[in-house]
């Protein structure tokens, strides 16, 4: 490998226009180009050669490059054909394997027992805007991650680790703290990646349970009860779960077993809230 700084314009310069390189608005293309940063999210895997990594979209390798030297090994998913030959060649020499792929296809769960085995496996990726709830939501359905580390834009990151009652809580942020537990780490201007995005980003973590933070009897109501919660945002919630409850007067009865008050809204209600709301429903 090269000693040229990967988390630089003067390295996609130097290793990728040569190649009449062009970057894929349709790839949500946008590399790291402020060393700092992937200085950062690299510092967040512990160094004790207990962990492996897989990562997703390396793109040049600019988090590859400090990973690789935390990690007992890797394996990376580039989607993008013209990415691969260069991460070969800059990761070759190194415990690295690059796979190519989409994070929404490939069977995450036997890349991790193939490339990982008999280590702690994380997960860290630089997600585009348009995959990134189907992506997180195949990161944590995978059930093979200790630690979760992504780049996603600011607003994201806001609505995955907000409270109820507050603008930001979505059915989306039901949805990852019944998995896992969420923070963020620190945000990342626009200015730190090349081309810049119009938008700022931010790093979270996500640590998956060994199993889900909240005990239901079905989990599929459980989920269909969230997401009919949060449809309409300023109906209440003797309303809005009616389609879940087969009707209005099953709603209220279920609320009424639940000790919910049926004029609250979904936005405000907590994740054991949801939980006792559903299993009400299954026993309708």
């Amino acid at each position: 490998m090269n000693d040229i700084e990967l988390a630089s314009v003067a390295a996609i310069k130097a290793i990728l226009y040569p190649d009449g390189f062009h970057f894929s608005k349709s790839m949500g293309q946008n590399f790291l180009v402020n060393p700092a940063i992937p200085d950062r999210i690299a510092s967040t895997l512990p160094d004790d050669g207990a962990w492996g990594v897989l990562e997703v979209g390396p793109g040049l390798g600019a988090l590859t490059d400090r990973l690789s030297r935390r990690a007992a090994r890797m394996v990376a998913v580039e989607l993008d054909d013209r990415l691969i030959p260069h991460l070969e060649n800059n990761f070759g020499e190194r415990s690295v394997s690059i796979v190519k792929g989409d994070v929404l296809k490939v069977d995450l769960a036997s890349l991790v027992s193939e490339h990982l085995e008999g280590l702690h496996p994380a997960c860290y990726a630089n997600l585009p805007y348009y995959i990134t709830t189907p992506a997180i939501s195949a990161l944590l359905e995978a059930k093979c991650f200790e630690k979760i580390v992504l780049m996603v834009q600011k607003e994201v990151a806001r609505r995955i680790c907000s409270a109820p009652a507050t603008p930001d809580y979505s059915a989306f942020t039901v949805y990852v703290s019944y998995f896992a537990a969420r923070k963020t780490l620190f945000g990342v201007p626009a200015g730190c990646f090349f081309p810049a995005p119009k938008v700022d980003s931010a790093v979270i973590e996500l640590d998956p349970f060994s199993a889900p933070a909240v005990k239901v009897k079905d989990e599929a109501l459980f989920f269909r009860t969230v997401r009919s919660s949060f449809e309409n945002r300023r109906k209440t919630l003797s309303n809005s779960i009616a389609p879940v409850a087969g009707s209005r007067e099953g709603a209220l009865a279920a609320l009424e077993s639940a000790g919910i008050d049926p004029k609250r809204r979904g936005e405000t209600l907590s994740l054991e809230e949801f939980a006792t709301l559903s299993d009400a429903i299954s026993a309708l």
